[in-house]
């Protein structure tokens, strides 16, 4: 089967070809980062698309929005139904990525975005395979420190943020790393530049809290929810620096990335270098459970066709 190509967007309620959705150069969002967007996949299991928690990213995609008072101007309902058609329109028959996205329009230069601030609402898709090496990769500690809420709230999930995380990304990628991880503003392991993080030592799973400028990641819970029922116990807490160097096992979640092993970390062997026996079982797991192959999940997926 040929890869498909996405023709179709949605944009502000209609579906348009993509070469037809354009905004002005005056648009907001260019020039402040006011914009607001969420990530999901879409699972192609030789029968059917699932779409992975969508109810989930819907939610956020909205609270988002809400802390900078940028108003989404349709129901929860109708950006379900969107993502839906706009697979269907496509005629997507293998996994991909959707970005739901809104974000202010034209407003001047008034940095006083209001609910009554114009916006508009797109979503867009492409085929998207693995984002990492599944058999682990290997990262590097950011001189870069992760923004926080005395300044930046981090648990919105905003365009603007991720220049943050650009700029940790390119430092990894000087140094010869796959991915950063970044420390919060106390030194604390926070997360990746599009990742959280979760570190394993004698069986147990430990993940920074929010207060250490974590996303509430969508994956992240999933996996805590997996390794629940696994029998392992989970410990949200803050976790020092220097702590992570003594991991058995590390691995990176989010919508990109799933489920991915981090096998070295500052050119520190993680373990024994390899995949450990932990990540791997909530890993398949998971992708089980979006493949539709696990009914006590079912609830997490949603078929398109």
């Amino acid at each position: 089967m040929k890869p498909f190509v996405p023709k179709f967007v949605w944009f502000d309620g209609k579906l348009v070809r993509d070469e037809d959705a354009k905004v002005p150069v005056m648009t907001h969002a260019i020039h402040y980062g006011t914009s607001v967007f969420e990530g999901l996949r879409g699972y192609w299991n030789s029968k059917n698309l699932n779409i992975f928690r969508l109810q989930d990213h819907i939610k956020r995609f909205r609270n988002s929005g809400k802390v900078y008072s940028i108003a989404l101007r349709f129901t929860d309902k109708e950006i379900a139904n969107a993502i839906i058609q706009i697979c269907k329109k496509n005629n997507v028959k293998e996994s991909c990525y959707i970005r739901p996205f809104y974000f202010v329009g034209k407003h001047g230069i008034n940095l006083h975005v209001t609910d009554n601030t114009p916006t508009h609402t797109a979503i867009v898709m492409f085929p998207f395979g693995e984002l990492f090496n599944r058999n682990g990769i290997k990262v590097g500690i950011s001189s870069w420190r992760r923004i926080h809420d005395i300044s930046t709230p981090p648990l919105a999930k905003m365009g603007g943020n991720y220049l943050n995380s650009i700029l940790a990304t390119q430092e990894s990628k000087r140094n010869g790393y796959d991915e950063a991880i970044l420390l919060d503003h106390l030194g604390n392991i926070s997360e990746a530049p599009g990742e959280n993080i979760f570190i394993i030592r004698n069986g147990k799973l430990l993940t920074p809290p929010p207060s250490s400028s974590a996303l509430e990641g969508i994956t992240k819970d999933s996996v805590v929810k997996i390794a629940e029922d696994l029998g392992y116990q989970i410990v949200e807490r803050e976790i020092p620096r220097t702590e992570i160097y003594f991991a058995d096992e590390v691995f990176l979640t989010g919508t990109a990335a799933e489920i991915s092993p981090v096998i070295s970390i500052d050119g520190k062997k993680v373990g024994d270098g390899k995949v450990g026996k932990i990540t791997e079982n909530i890993r398949k797991v998971y992708s089980d459970i979006t493949m539709g192959k696990n009914k006590k999940y079912s609830e997490w997926i949603t078929p398109v066709y």
